[in-house]
């Protein structure tokens, strides 16, 4: 954020509606999201528009909505203190998206490994929406002049293209400190969160095996046999960082009793360094069952009553409008439309 900028401090973050969410995302967002409502005005995102840069159900696509809803208030996000809302209902995306299309150059694009990575040998038959996601993910976090954005690794470069639009619409159109230059937000740890399966991987809602993730659904029985299954090797429970280093499906079951249980890895190291992994998985299903199960019950109360879901969405979505409206309204005067 450039030192000359004057707004306020405003926190945006976004989740896809596609897959059901998981401990990952618990521990690396949604719980982070609840402390963050108590320290800075928060904007919290459902980005169903970039949901559809690749094919989706429409019959699923609002359930789906509906379900990242519910695990934000059922994380402890309050609607009366941070805002919750579907992007698609929020028209200053889209428009302020158009308007920093023609402020980007596509060189810088053309530089976004996520495409790459995403499109993979289909770049030619991708959609032009997944080409310019970034492109909507900053007017996403500039529609609020957003000031941080917590980030995982996978999205620094995205955010570093937002700070890049910013700051050349500044320049382009002599706004100066107009938008600010989001900065990251990461905050303590849990941030990263591996596949029971293969600790070299992410916890991720399209892997192929639901046994390589706790979703947020899944009941206390599906959570301890999915932690008695994950993945270890043929030692024991290593007792010091040294012993952990190399040893990375280990190492993450380590990482995850850590956070659940808000200890550090030092500690639960102390207590079970040495013994054999029965024991082990035993006392860390329990610290998750416990943990997990009043944000489940109160998610699955959410997704039983759509209605409730809907007036909360609705309000939320008036609420975000009546920031980022004006916004863009300033956009539109500043760029030189007539009428504007």
């Amino acid at each position: 954020m450039s030192e000359d900028y004057k707004g306020p401090n405003r926190v945006f973050s976004g989740v896809q509606p596609s897959g059901s969410l998981h401990l990952g995302n618990y521990l690396g967002a949604l719980k982070k999201f609840a402390k963050l409502q108590h320290e800075h005005d928060c904007v919290f995102c459902i980005v169903d528009l970039h949901a559809i840069t690749v094919p989706q159900d429409p019959k699923l696509l609002a359930d789906q909505t509906r379900e990242i809803a519910a695990a934000y208030l059922a994380a402890g996000v309050d609607p009366k203190k941070a805002i919750v809302y579907a992007q698609s209902s929020v028209r200053a995306h889209t428009e302020l998206a158009w308007y920093f299309n023609c402020v980007a150059r596509t060189g810088w694009l053309n530089r976004m490994t996520q495409f790459k990575d995403k499109a993979g040998k289909n770049a030619e038959s991708a959609s032009v929406g997944l080409y310019t996601y970034p492109v909507l993910q900053a007017a996403d976090i500039l529609a609020f002049k957003g000031t941080h954005v917590p980030v995982g690794e996978d999205q620094k470069q995205h955010l570093e293209l937002s700070r890049d639009i910013a700051q050349k619409f500044n320049n382009d159109f002599d706004a100066p400190n107009f938008f600010p230059l989001p900065e990251p937000l990461i905050k303590g740890p849990g941030a990263k969160v591996m596949s029971l399966r293969d600790g070299t991987k992410k916890m991720s809602k399209s892997d192929p095996s639901d046994a390589s993730r706790i979703n947020l659904t899944d009941t206390p029985d599906q959570i301890a046999k999915k932690i008695r299954k994950a993945k270890t090797d043929t030692g024991a429970v290593p007792a010091t960082v040294e012993e952990m280093e190399g040893r990375p499906d280990i190492a993450n079951l380590i990482g995850i009793y850590a956070a659940l249980s808000e200890r550090s890895e030092v500690d639960i190291m102390t207590e079970h360094g040495g013994g054999q992994f029965g024991p082990f998985k035993a006392a860390l299903a329990e610290v998750a069952v416990e943990t997990l199960r009043p944000v489940t019950e109160l998610m699955n109360r959410y997704l039983a009553a759509p209605d409730e879901l809907d007036a909360i969405l609705k309000k939320a979505g008036d609420d975000a409008a009546e920031i980022a409206d004006p916004i863009v309204a300033d956009v539109r005067r500043i760029i030189g439309f007539r009428g504007a």
